[in-house]
């Protein structure tokens, strides 16, 4: 039987698929890209090490060719889907529809080399139609996609590859710079400036409960007095919280408000005007990616990321069309399937008497063909899946199918009424009151969908405020009048939803990308979540003040959009990559130039100058705003204090610096020991506070301060008390017991054995027989983290259960084999079982193993290990043959075999050699700090200093460090020069 192999991006695409082509089909998945850059020196094959050009993995002068390689964790999966390659007649390439799915079949067409005959497979919706028209109808690779894709690749490296390093010079390290990421950070930055130069300005105005004679009651609000508007918050100037120059309006404050009321209480009114004027409203079109996101976050409160994650699922599943497109077009089948719907379920007069057909906007629209809606040539309803989906997905699919059923329904249509009602107050004043209605006649296409929200029954009532019959002269009586005060606000903080509508207005990115966008900007420490707000950071204000003053254009919004644009021609053919590139580059034929510029401004960026940030408020205070190495922090003179990571920056008033100021940051002596008669001294230290005793340098004794202690209110008994620590709280099997305050928490260690305890404050009080408890317990992994239970288990009938766990860096999946860490807003508790397993067949990678225990058994063993491994590593890596196409130098990876000969072989080799020796290492047999303690004399002052504060008293080298004048790598170095000498001294005696 003929054997054709389809690759798709994704397992659970695949799976899907794979119900529909039944046998001689052979589905396996991608998961994802497999090639890339490289993402570290590590990935450089050999040979191409000692070019100057392989970090960057473009060579510049070569017409930006690629050095592609296979990272180490897609290089199993390679090698299974080349081995299936070989095996089957045929080959059918089913990636997405998009530039990005077109880039990956072009890379694995490379990468497998395949010697049968291949196909490309392009479909919009996984149904059983869908997929076998997709296979009767296969195409070629599409060469210009696929060099748009490369472009863009391409230019996102050289951008984050020439600006980042920029950053990490001037402002902090670690920081990353991106073509879009950048671009997107500055619209926070500006927005949130705007906030923080907004004053606030405030008015009065009345409302007035309004009686017919018949006693219908209706609101009205007091909007002129004497002949003048009143005044309203888009008359009042956000600079200066006052009205703007020349605005001819009249304005109450409170006193006057309530004097007013009380003379028009109550107020005889007559029906000045009465209008009455039809309005149509036509429905939305179906969702294109930044529409569902968008409507995502406002009815179901998803982020971005988390809206993508169930669509993804929901396409993956034969549910919905492919979820990132930016036309919101639908095919006639869909139209006639939505009609037809809406014709049996709302009734021939709810149905748009004409197919309505729906233009993108966007004139780069070209991520995909069709808008997302649900899948099929008849739709499924949301009631009908209830048992099928889980609950994120359901509820997205409900929303969609709701938005593409209402895009096929007929207009609403309704009345908008606008009364106007004068009247006098007992002083002569003239007023004028209005009312506004609104009646909804005919809801069409409302009683299916209302934007932003989840019941279009409960909206459509919230829609109407009905006002009784009026006409002109009718006499109506102010029953009541309230007087209210008003204040201007300062413009709303980004969201995730709008912060996508503002870059898809401008033609900034694409669709595809706008949820990484977000969730790197967050990852990257640009912006946090304050409940739905994104708020930047201050290294975000530094950031962008850098690129703008200095590379004003690459944050440039119009700049930004034509790169878009590029890009499309690119994929038209109607550009050509490597002269793009070129322009961009190197500036060839007047274009951006970026790597001369960044040589040029360089020397001329002041890197102080940038991380100063002047605050509106703080002007004239003498107070600054800095972003440091270790973070934002206020200055004045010598004196400066840390800025809170949950203090938002318009929130940092000149009563809150002062605050921050007046704390607690240098040396704070409580009193004297009345052991020893030596100063106890606070201090708050640049890894947090702490307390120590004595003033010299290094001191007797120091402590961190618990997590409940406070630098400001801390007491001298208190102190004397946490400098009790580490206590020795017994012996247990022949080993000292000490318990310790680490910089993970509270822990016990007896020997080379350690384990965590629940609290603080057990420190002072766990006894023996509690440590042996705890130490019969299961061991530790890492610093500081116990082996706990599985937080939840996902149990398959086909596959290994995967575990979700808690880890150092957060929640992951495990299902023995592979892990996977949870992304930001990935919620543990919500996963579904589909959930767990997409997530770690797609991102799953086996644990590192770590290759410290073969370095333990003698000095002489790492030589022999490092030359096995030169060796070994020598003799893998041998270059593979590069092959061309599509104008760049594409080159297979090698294999993995620098790391795995040395673990298997090293090791064994040394065991052998030095079998006996190891037996009797002092390694084996370590001795205590008690042996060690009375050799104190062969160190020096200085070593001396720092053993005791290391091996008495519980501090990282890296803390002690500072106090001694020394940087952290020489005071590690003399660290572990000291204890051989000390152990060398008491093995002596």
């Amino acid at each position: 039987m003929p054997n054709t192999l389809v690759i798709v991006e994704s397992p659970a695409k695949a799976r899907t698929i794979e119900k529909y082509l039944g046998k001689g089909y052979t589905v396996e998945s991608s998961i994802g890209h497999i090639r890339d850059l490289p993402k570290s020196a590590a990935e450089i094959p050999e040979r191409y090490k000692s070019e100057s050009w392989a970090r960057l993995g473009l060579n510049v002068d070569d017409d930006f060719r690629a050095l592609y390689v296979v990272s180490p964790e897609k290089k199993g999966h390679v090698a299974k889907l080349k081995k299936l390659t070989q095996e089957a007649d045929e080959l059918i390439l089913a990636t997405d529809d998009d530039r990005e799915g077109e880039s990956i079949a072009w890379h694995l067409l490379q990468e497998l080399k395949p010697k049968v005959p291949v196909r490309r497979m392009v479909f919009h919706e996984i149904t059983k139609e869908a997929i076998q028209a997709a296979i009767a109808s296969p195409r070629d690779i599409d060469t210009n996609l696929v060099e748009a894709q490369e472009a863009r690749r391409a230019l996102d490296r050289l951008y984050g590859y020439e600006v980042s390093p920029v950053l990490w010079r001037k402002v902090a390290p670690k920081l990353s710079a991106g073509r879009v990421q950048s671009v997107a950070t500055r619209l926070l930055v500006d927005r949130e400036w705007e906030r923080m130069r907004f004053v606030s300005g405030s008015w009065w105005d009345i409302e007035a409960q309004v009686l017919t004679a018949d006693g219908a009651a209706f609101p009205a609000r007091l909007s002129e007095l004497e002949g003048k508007r009143l005044a309203l918050g888009r008359d009042f100037d956000p600079a200066t919280g006052k009205l703007k120059a020349g605005s001819d309006v009249a304005m109450l404050n409170e006193a006057q408000a309530k004097d007013l009321a009380l003379k028009l209480t109550p107020a005889a009114l007559t029906v000045a005007s009465a209008e009455e004027k039809p309005f149509t409203q036509r429905p939305y079109p179906p969702f294109i990616t930044s529409t569902l996101q968008q409507e995502g976050s406002r009815k179901l409160g998803f982020g971005a990321q988390r809206t993508m994650r169930a669509a993804q699922k929901l396409y993956e599943g034969g549910y919905i069309t492919y979820m990132r497109t930016d036309s919101p077009n639908l095919s006639a089948e869909a139209m006639n399937a939505a009609r037809a719907q809406v014709k049996s379920m709302y009734g021939d007069a709810y149905l748009s008497p004409q197919p309505r057909i729906y233009a993108a906007k966007s004139k780069n629209a070209q991520e995909a063909h069709e808008a997302i809606r649900p899948a099929g040539n008849s739709f499924r309803t949301p009631d009908s899946l209830k048992n099928e989906l889980d609950s994120d997905g359901w509820r997205l699919y409900d929303l969609i199918w709701k938005r593409t059923v209402a895009s096929q329904m007929a207009d609403a249509r309704g009345r908008r009424m606008q009364v106007r009602l004068s009247g006098k107050a007992s002083d002569g004043r003239a007023v004028l009151f209005n009312a506004s209605g609104r009646a909804i006649d005919f809801p069409g296409f409302l009683r299916a969908y209302v934007e932003g929200s989840d019941d279009p029954n409960a909206a459509l009532e919230d829609r109407e405020v009905i006002l009784p019959p009026l006409t002109q002269g009718q006499a109506v009586t102010g029953k009541t009048m309230t007087p209210g005060g008003h204040e201007t606000q300062p413009p709303a903080r980004y969201t995730e939803a709008s912060l996508v509508q503002s870059l898809e207005s401008q033609g900034i990115g694409r669709p595809s990308t706008y949820a990484s966008i977000i969730g790197t900007i967050q990852d990257r420490g640009y912006a946090a979540k304050k409940g739905s707000a994104l708020i930047p950071t201050w290294t975000a204000f530094a950031t962008s003040a850098l690129l703008e003053h200095h590379f004003g254009k690459l944050v440039d919004y119009d700049f930004t959009a034509r790169m878009e644009e590029d890009l499309d021609d690119i994929a038209g053919g109607r550009q050509q990559r490597v002269p793009y590139l070129r322009a961009f580059y190197s500036g060839e034929g007047g274009g951006m130039g970026i790597h001369p510029l960044i040589e040029a401004q360089m020397p001329a960026i002041d890197a102080r100058a940038v991380a100063t940030i002047e605050v509106p408020k703080l002007i004239g205070s003498g107070i600054e705003v800095r972003v440091g190495r270790y973070g934002p922090y206020l200055s004045q003179g010598e004196v400066k204090a840390n800025i809170p990571a949950e203090l938002a920056p318009d929130e940092l008033t000149l009563e809150k610096a002062l605050d921050l100021m007046s704390r607690p940051s240098g040396d704070h002596p409580l009193g004297d020991d009345p052991e020893t008669g030596l100063p106890v001294i606070a201090k708050a230290g640049r890894f947090g506070p702490y307390v120590q005793l004595g003033d010299t340098n290094p001191p007797a004794r120091t402590a961190s301060l618990f997590p409940t202690d406070d630098l400001n209110d801390l007491t001298l008994e208190r102190a004397l008390k946490l400098l009790t620590l580490p206590r020795l709280v017994g012996t247990s099997e022949g080993e000292e017991v000490w318990a310790l305050n680490g910089k993970f928490g509270p822990y016990l260690k007896r020997g080379s054995d350690s384990r965590s305890i629940t609290a603080h404050e057990q420190l002072f009080t766990v006894t023996i027989p509690e440590a042996e408890e705890a130490f019969r317990q299961p061991r530790f992994r890492g610093r500081g983290s116990a082996v706990a239970g599985p937080l939840k288990v996902f149990e398959y009938a086909d596959r290994a259960a995967i575990q979700l766990k808690s880890g150092r860096f957060g929640p992951y999946l495990t299902d023995g084999t592979r892990n996977a860490t949870l992304r930001k807003g990935e919620e543990g508790a919500e996963l579904t079982l589909e959930d767990a397993r997409s997530i770690l067949e797609e991102r799953g990678k086996e644990p590192q193993k770590k290759p410290g225990k073969a370095k333990a058994t003698g000095a002489k063993k790492p030589t022999a290990k490092a030359k096995g491994t030169t060796s070994s590593r020598s003799k893998a890596k041998k270059p593979v043959a590069a092959a061309e196409a599509g104008g760049m130098a594409i080159h297979a990876p090698l294999k993995k075999t620098v790391k795995a000969p040395a673990k298997k072989t090293a090791p064994r080799k040394a065991t052998k050699a030095t079998a006996k020796p190891a037996a009797k290492a002092p390694a084996k047999t370590a001795l205590a700090w008690a042996d060690l303690k009375s050799h104190l004399g062969v160190l020096s002052e200085q070593e001396r200093a720092l053993v005791v504060a290391t091996r008495e008293q519980g501090r990282k080298v890296e803390d002690v460090a500072p106090d001694l004048g020394l940087d952290v790598k020489k005071a590690k170095g003399m660290a572990l020069q000291a204890s051989k000498k000390l152990n060398q001294a008491a093995r002596a005696g």
